[in-house]
């Protein structure tokens, strides 16, 4: 299974980034592999739109579950008709922590 965590840098200690279409980072953890990939998203500069963009994005990637502080009404939308698992995170946790707690 792949997981997504949205990201402020491109490590693993790094902290969570709590936006979800806006995060400059995206953390992604491979459960099978146990390997953590950090992908730079594009999107976050959109004028409109970086929240779909970010779900298709994450779609195309192959990822089941996201985790982010917050998602926005059109990346809800996108993520749900994508068939993509939203988790709320509350803390800004550092990356490497969310990961353990995955394992």
């Amino acid at each position: 299974m792949k997981l997504a965590i949205t990201a402020k840098g491109n490590t693993e200690n790094d902290k969570m980034d709590p936006r979800f279409g806006r995060a400059a980072w995206l953390a992604v953890y491979d459960t099978s592999e146990k390997q953590v990939s950090f992908y730079e998203n594009e999107a976050k500069d959109q004028q409109s739109g970086s929240g779909p963009k970010t779900a298709q994005k994450l779609a195309d990637m192959g990822i089941q579950k996201v985790f982010s502080g917050d998602f926005g009404p059109k990346a809800r939308t996108a993520l749900e008709s994508l068939g993509i698992e939203m988790v709320v995170l509350k803390d800004e946790q550092r990356i490497r922590e969310l990961i353990t707690h995955l394992k």
